[in-house]
């Protein structure tokens, strides 16, 4: 487990350093949920204001045309992680782009306070079936009986006004991490623990894994390297950089 935290820790500086200076048009945001230690609605009243345990939430974007996931943020779903999720994605991104959202509300003033009007911006909103007790036992996820899609600002193009690749995204996530897995006793019980894994993922999703349809890594799709890397690339990067 310590070795799995060094090489997260630095797989978060790998990614830091290299993802800038990005070239994006159409760029999905969404937040998949997870949870540290016990679900939310376990904690006493003493562990509430613990922001490093319950429910968590992971911020991420993804570029549509590359599959390249330029930043994520593990934090409780609130206006504040919205926020400094999207100031690290202005640090990022150099180009003016298209971005596509949930309806989650706190996205709009936090897309409002980074970009203003400089980027083009829609939401998807969905409405289920199913409402009270019963809807919230139920482990199936419920029936869309609507969507609807809404501009916010700019003036974005309603082609390109979807979320289907971040959700799919969703579920790689849920099936190549461990801790993602429901049902079972493998949920992240430490935060840094939890922090660790997703930048091994998504160093690995960026950089090693060949993506089914480019039939190359986002990273190279995204013009950051031109080959394919391993793990050991990565741990001899690491020795390295130890030793300077």
């Amino acid at each position: 487990m310590r070795l799995s935290v060094s090489v997260g820790e630095y797989c978060q500086e790998f990614l830091d350093t290299r993802m800038v200076n990005l070239k994006v048009k159409k760029l999905q945001v969404d937040e998949i949920w997870t949870f540290v230690g016990k679900k939310q609605k376990q904690l006493t009243l003493q562990e509430l204001d613990n922001r490093f345990i319950g429910d968590q939430y992971v911020f991420y974007g993804m570029d549509a045309d590359t599959k390249l996931i330029p930043s994520f943020r593990l934090a409780k779903r609130d206006g504040e992680a919205a926020r400094l999720f999207m100031t690290d994605l202005a640090t990022r991104i150099v180009t003016e782009f298209q971005l596509t959202t949930d309806a989650f509300s706190a996205y709009n003033d936090a897309v409002d306070s980074v970009w203003g009007a400089a980027i083009h911006y829609a939401q998807i909103h969905k409405s289920y079936d199913g409402t009270g007790e019963e809807a919230t036992r139920r482990y199936s996820p419920p029936n869309i009986i609507r969507m609807d899609i809404r501009p916010i600002s700019g003036n974005p193009n309603p082609r390109y006004i979807s979320t289907s690749y971040i959700e799919r995204g969703n579920l790689t996530m849920r099936m190549q991490m461990r801790r993602f897995t429901r049902l079972t006793n493998a949920y992240s019980k430490k935060w840094e623990n939890l922090k660790a894994a997703l930048a091994l993922y998504f160093w690995h999703y960026n950089f090693a894994r060949v993506h089914e349809s480019l039939r190359v890594t986002p990273a190279m799709e995204a013009g950051l390297t031109k080959r394919i890397w391993t793990w050991e690339d990565l741990l001899r990067r690491q020795q390295e950089r130890k030793a300077a």
